[in-house]
């Protein structure tokens, strides 16, 4: 059970987007442009996680392009049996990706072109809590402090994730 009051929100987990390396880096920095990208290309790759439903079960919708993007997508199964999206797009088997960016960013033969406009994006969220359980909790405690704080924020980062804000 976690202790009341311990809950700290550390990152957020933005979806991005990847094309094959090599490939013109498409414009989706506004939710029109984003729209116009999700319609001109000929395939798009979405992992099978909570990222991939929400594009296909929401997002697609809400920017009234799930019938004309239906016929072009692709749904990856992702790890440990499968494999991220970017892998997918790397082969050359979709022109465009999505999926969380720590996923994404480290995988080779494929361009991260950005992240998904802010106004679209999942409210998608790692929190570190101690435990009622926990057998060291002040050394849990100053590991959740650490994360939470300046220091920690680069690695953060490197890992893909966006510390919360104020930090």
């Amino acid at each position: 059970m976690v202790q009341a009051g311990s809950k700290i929100v550390l990152a957020r987990s933005l979806v991005g987007m990847v094309v094959r390396a090599g490939a013109a880096k498409p414009d989706i920095g506004s939710v029109e442009a984003f729209r116009k990208v999700l319609l001109a290309v000929k395939s798009i790759a979405y992992s099978d996680s909570a990222s991939g439903i929400y594009l296909s079960t929401t997002l697609f919708a809400k920017l009234g392009v799930a019938d004309q993007v239906a016929g072009k997508t692709q749904k990856v199964r992702g790890p440990p049996s499968g494999e991220p999206v970017a892998a997918v797009v790397a082969r050359g088997e979709a022109e465009i990706g999505f999926q969380q960016v720590s996923e994404l960013i480290n995988v080779p033969g494929v361009t991260f072109v950005g992240t998904i406009p802010a106004e679209l994006q999942p409210d998608v969220s790692f929190a570190g809590a101690l435990t009622s359980t926990a057998r060291q909790p002040e050394a849990a405690r100053a590991l959740i402090r650490f994360l939470a704080s300046p220091d920690a924020a680069a690695t953060i980062r490197k890992a893909g994730l966006t510390p919360v804000s104020g930090r």
